[in-house]
């Protein structure tokens, strides 16, 4: 009790990290805003039921001590998910791509044009590695509506990378480019002999050849093996046939939210 009898006020120290991709909003409410933190709560709802978050998923939780977003999915959605937030006191703050930040060196042209998703996925994969052994490359991948092949140096420097279609985008290409391709999801096969298992391997073989090289610059580049990550609503549809030693790691977004609000309260 304090001195006027009252038990004292309790200030929320959980940490709430959203993200919002192209097609779900993801969400997770943490015990703290550190790495590895226990999670209290989590969820997701597509981009279309944003406007029934504070009356569903989020009307029960504590109120959160602090909040970090990544957002790509524009202006107006950010809007509305902070329209959401209004239920608590908290200041909504998103993460915008920096020259340097938790580690990680941004070696793109223009950093702050590099996307949210990618800086927050290489802050969160470069973490991961170095808290399981010592500093080594790594292959960021990030597969969903697109997919996006990073490649980070041994001292977190982002080098570069690759941004292609995801296998829906690519099947939608060719269905309004090709005539008589509109079949069902085939199976990924390394010689298909009909036109479904043609379009689903030859969309799964050009992503995992995309990571391939990227990590075979890499290994040149570093001269060393880098280690791949791989993440995203895809990424288990593809990294079965990916022949490189992997990790799939579905948090990978939320780890990196979780090292840049840690960080930042260090400063």
């Amino acid at each position: 009790m304090g001195m006027s009898g009252k038990p004292p006020e309790v200030i929320p120290v959980s940490f709430l990290a959203i993200d919002v991709g192209n097609t779900r909003l993801k969400w997770a409410l943490y015990g703290s805003p550190q790495p590895g933190a226990a999670v209290l709560a989590h969820g997701a709802v597509f981009l279309e039921n944003i406007d029934h978050l504070a009356e569903g998923e989020w009307k029960s939780l504590p109120e959160p001590g602090s909040m970090l977003g990544c957002n790509v999915a524009g202006e107006a959605i950010r809007r509305r998910v902070e329209e959401q937030m209004e239920l608590w006191d908290i200041e909504p703050r998103w993460v915008v791509s920096s020259t340097h930040a938790a580690g990680i060196t941004n070696g793109y042209d223009h950093p702050g044009r590099l996307g949210a998703d990618r800086f927050v996925a290489q802050v969160g994969a470069w973490h991961h590695v170095c808290a399981r052994g010592p500093a080594r490359p790594v292959v960021v991948v990030m597969i969903g509506t697109a997919v996006t092949v990073d490649a980070l140096s041994a001292d977190g420097t982002f080098l570069g990378g690759l941004i292609l279609p995801g296998h829906g985008i690519m099947l939608r290409a060719l269905e309004s480019g090709t005539a008589g391709l509109r079949v069902p999801t085939g199976d990924v096969v390394p010689f298909p002999t009909n036109t479904s298992d043609a379009l689903t391997s030859g969309g799964t073989y050009a992503i995992t050849g995309a990571i391939e090289s990227v990590h075979r610059h890499l290994s040149e580049r570093c001269r060393e093996s880098p280690a791949t990550i791989i993440t995203g609503g895809a990424g288990w549809k593809v990294a079965p046939y990916l022949e490189l030693p992997h990790e799939l790691v579905d948090s990978l977004i939320f780890d990196g939210l979780l090292a840049l609000q840690s960080h930042r309260l260090a400063l």
